[in-house]
């Protein structure tokens, strides 16, 4: 089987797996999402979705934000860890959006990119799950699988697994199997403890199934 055909197949595999898979941060705006996607760095989604709920309560807007003191928004979000730099960069943030995008996120990559504390992954999040655009989510879950399954051989860069598996995955179900390697990073192919294979839908086509690293 190439690299290609391992591709779609275990796309069709997770996604009859988990057919619901979506991003774990709660938002319901695009702001939100990037607020989140920078707290969630060293951080649960789920602290990350309750500590936003404070922030959103005295800041419900990308004006309001913008207009904050970086200390009281780091006094907020200190409980998601680096609390000074991700308030630093969501202060600034939110000022770039208020003041130049009239409080919208920009839906062009090279654009989220200059944003303060937005990187490649964080970038490809947005355009996937807020503008419905291709992207590929290279979160540690996605390093780890991938590399496991045998899609990419030992790449840890994630620029670089990024690039691989453009070539790989079709682009339409590029965000939403990211996503399903989320899920399945924590419920299966897990990293703290020995990857449960036996209940693994992709144990008989994964290149390292069984081997404990």
């Amino acid at each position: 089987m190439t690299k290609e055909e391992l591709a779609l197949e275990i796309v069709d595999r997770l996604k009859k797996e988990y057919p619901d898979a979506g991003c774990t941060l709660d938002y319901n705006q695009a702001w939100k999402l990037l607020v989140s996607v920078r707290l969630a760095a060293q951080c649960t989604d789920a602290r990350v979705n309750v500590v936003v709920q404070d922030l959103y309560s005295q800041y419900p807007d990308v004006a309001s934000l913008a207009a904050a003191d970086a200390a009281d928004i780091e006094r907020i979000v200190k409980p998601c860890g680096l609390g000074h730099s991700k308030a630093r960069d969501i202060s600034a943030c939110m000022k770039i959006l208020h003041e130049e995008y009239g409080g919208n996120v920009p839906d062009d990559f090279d654009a989220l990119l200059k944003l303060p504390g937005v990187g490649r992954k964080s970038a490809n999040l947005i355009m996937g799950d807020v503008f419905g655009k291709p992207a590929i989510v290279t979160d540690t879950h996605c390093i780890r699988l991938v590399n496991r399954m045998g899609l990419v051989d030992g790449i840890k860069d994630p620029k670089k697994v990024e690039m691989a598996l453009w070539k790989l995955i079709p682009a339409q179900e590029g965000s939403d199997f990211c996503h399903r390697l989320v899920y399945h990073g924590r419920d299966v192919c897990t990293a703290r403890t020995k990857p449960h294979c036996e209940k693994c839908c992709l144990e008989d086509i994964c290149a390292k199934a069984g081997v404990t690293e």
